[in-house]
């Protein structure tokens, strides 16, 4: 068993490779001589896997995990926990973002007693008005819809007890996520703030596209507050569509006062045909989401691999 693994999911970084690598080893070898890196290589598109190609032919202490193809972010970060060693696990990105000079005081808080040390952000700097503010509001909407306690402002960015590692190892659902499911987990948890720096090279792989597919996945993955929030909107344009019925009614009957109005039945008709495909569109994530699960297809396809 290694002292420390540090997990790393790669997609595009040959640019900071090298830069990660040396910053990694010099911090964690102050900690201990027994350690692994584990390269996660997702689908680059770029030479990012020569370059740890390289780095593997050079200290024994570097591993690498090849995908068959792009699978994202948390499922390269799941295949590296299935296949570290360390008692102390790590989980860090590539792009420099979050200093690998934090790792000494993470694991430094975890001997204190904590089966998780995450990273909490201050300041998220080189980031856009506008990610920053989806950021903030998503995970605070997370954290008051959920029964569990999410983090607010935080990442992947963590150290973990190989305990927490070997019980996600059994948590097998198709749509990661993983900051979810290791509070899920519970034990002791606690936290060190940093300042987030700017990307060293390249460009993110996280298009709003994904960072909203991804905000899905976590919804879905610990809150029913959706399916709920679709039937208290049934029930409640169930109850308005009675009582224009009865308007319309004691219109007709009663005061014999009925205008034909093809303004307002379209607006009635649009209304509640809105109301469907919302409460459609909110069932059809979640059966998404069990589809995926019953077909039981293999998180990852592994085409090279060293450990």
């Amino acid at each position: 068993m290694t002292a420390i693994s540090v997990v790393i999911p790669i997609y595009n970084e040959s640019g900071n490779i090298q830069s990660l690598y040396e910053r990694l080893t010099s911090v964690i070898k102050r900690i201990t001589a027994d350690y692994e890196l584990l390269f996660v290589n997702d689908g680059s598109r770029d030479d990012s896997l020569q370059l740890i190609k390289e780095l593997a032919g050079k200290d024994s202490a570097v591993g690498y995990i090849d995908f068959s193809r792009n699978f994202g972010h948390q499922i390269a970060v799941t295949a590296g926990l299935d296949h570290c060693k360390g008692d102390a696990v790590v989980i860090i990105d590539a792009d420099l973002q979050d200093p690998p000079e934090l790792i000494a005081a993470l694991y430094q808080k975890m001997n204190e007693g904590f089966e998780v040390v995450y990273a909490r952000r201050k300041d998220r700097k080189g980031e856009s008005w506008m990610k920053r503010t989806t950021a903030k509001y998503f995970y605070r909407i997370l954290a008051s819809i959920t029964s569990i306690n999410i983090p607010l402002d935080t990442g992947d960015f963590r150290i973990m007890h190989r305990n927490i590692v070997n019980i996600l190892k059994q948590m097998p659902e198709q749509q990661k996520f993983l900051r979810g499911q290791i509070s899920w987990v519970g034990f002791n948890q606690t936290f060190i703030e940093y300042d987030r720096d700017v990307r060293n090279s390249g460009e993110t792989g996280y298009t709003y596209k994904k960072m909203i597919r991804f905000a899905l996945d976590g919804i879905t993955s610990f809150s029913t507050l959706p399916l709920k929030f679709a039937s208290a909107l049934g029930f409640f344009v169930s109850v308005a569509a009675f009582i224009i019925s009865l308007y319309v009614l004691y219109s007709k009957f009663i005061l014999s006062n009925v205008v034909p109005g093809w303004a307002s039945l379209m607006l009635v008709v649009l209304f509640l045909g809105g109301v469907q495909l919302i409460c459609i569109g909110i069932i059809g994530e979640y059966i998404s989401r069990i589809s995926a699960n019953v077909r039981n297809r293999p998180l990852y396809v592994i085409k090279e691999i060293r450990v």
